[in-house]
């Protein structure tokens, strides 16, 4: 016997209406994005970023620009937050921790990037589940005749670099060096003409007559050289980094793994140099969409979403003060269309998230306030270098 079962097109209609209804009532907090929960979420998200970076430089946090908490039915909380951080002079085989790492000055041309990361928690421990990241220079206050970034393949510069090499190396008693990475090269115009300046990161070579094949494997010496000039007249100082063991930053929020050296670049320069860029950038992302949280787009988009700050009416009243329980006197619950966090149009991946509820301080109004007022915005955060 077969049996044909039928829903009515009022029935569907009231299962659409409950799925939108839940889908539109999707609710976060918003805490500060300077409480300490943000600031430890960023850092976790700092580290993170910093330990996928295997070209060029480490990056520190410059600004919390916002920050989204769900919880899930499951117990899980889950952290949507937008970060920017700045390029240090401290690449990423140096293992100098990152606080004490100094940030790149607007002068010498600062690279920031600019970083939307999911982050979950389970079982007390903050992890990274998705990212995505826009990395650029900043040309704010660039003045004129100061030092400007060339490409990482600018021909003239790197013969420049490979000439003070040559000096390095005649200065090595024991051992020859290979560059591994240009790290950034500069030029500055001057009355008596251009000078250039570049960071390269040099490893140990083993030579067999006049061919040199660099090591890189982990007890390989490696270091960073800082040179300035001419092809025929300039100085060049090398740092080297420490070996025989893991590159761990002391103050890491994140487990890292023992640091590898990036692949030895030849005389063409950095993989960025093949399309022409003056940095080395963050890695672009990963798992974008997984969480549902990120867009879909690219990670090079501009997409940015700007948040109001709430207006509410207060009326005098000494004796009524606001409760926990009323969405309107708790600015922290923020109830959003579903387009804002979810970004897949396939209605079955549909998670319906419930509020993860905080303790709220009451503020005080004086008596005789009636007018309007307008809350600060819990976001952007502070910025901490410029």
């Amino acid at each position: 016997m077969c049996i044909s079962l039928r829903m009515n097109p009022l029935g569907i209609t009231v299962v659409l209406v409950l799925l939108v209804g839940a889908w539109a009532q999707v609710t976060f907090l918003r805490p500060e994005c300077d409480s300490p929960e943000a600031e430890e979420a960023a850092l976790v998200a700092q580290d993170y970023l910093n330990a996928q970076h295997t070209h060029g430089y480490k990056y520190a946090l410059n600004r919390i620009e916002d920050i989204k908490i769900y919880s899930t039915p499951m117990g899980n909380i889950t952290y949507d937050l937008e970060i920017e951080l700045l390029e240090t002079d401290c690449h990423v085989l140096d293992p100098t921790p990152l606080a004490n790492c100094t940030v790149r000055p607007k002068v010498l041309t600062a690279v920031e990037g600019d970083c939307d990361v999911v982050l979950t928690t389970v079982g007390g421990a903050l992890a990274v589940t998705a990212f995505k990241c826009k990395t650029e220079e900043s040309t704010e206050d660039i003045c004129l005749g100061c030092p400007t970034l060339l490409p990482l393949n600018d021909t003239a510069a790197l013969d420049f670099v490979h000439a003070s090499l040559v000096t390095v190396n005649n200065f090595t008693v024991n051992g020859t060096y290979s560059i591994l990475e240009v790290g950034r090269m500069l030029s500055q115009v001057l009355p008596g003409g251009p000078i250039y300046s570049a960071e390269y990161v040099i490893t140990e070579a083993y030579c067999t007559n006049d061919t040199c094949v660099p090591l890189i494997n982990d007890m390989a010496a490696r270091g960073i050289c800082f040179a300035k000039g001419l092809n025929a007249d300039h100085t060049v100082d090398c740092r080297m980094f420490a070996t025989m063991m893991p590159i761990v930053d002391a103050n890491s929020t994140a487990t890292a793994a023992p640091a590898l050296p990036p692949a030895v670049h030849g005389h063409t320069g950095s993989l960025s140099a093949k399309h022409g860029l003056r940095f080395h950038k963050l890695t672009a992302l990963h798992d974008p969409h997984l969480s549902g949280l990120l867009s879909a787009e690219s990670a090079e988009s501009d997409e940015i979403i700007p948040v109001a700050p709430a207006v509410i009416n207060v009326v005098a009243d000494p004796v009524a003060a606001p409760t926990a329980a009323d969405p309107s006197t708790d600015p922290a619950a923020t109830a959003v269309p579903a387009d804002d966090i979810i970004s897949t149009s396939d209605a079955s991946s549909i998670e319906v998230l419930s509020l993860f509820k905080r303790d709220v301080v009451a503020v005080s109004v004086p008596a005789t306030q009636t007018d309007t007022i307008i809350l600060a915005p819990v976001c952007p955060g502070r910025i901490r270098f410029f």
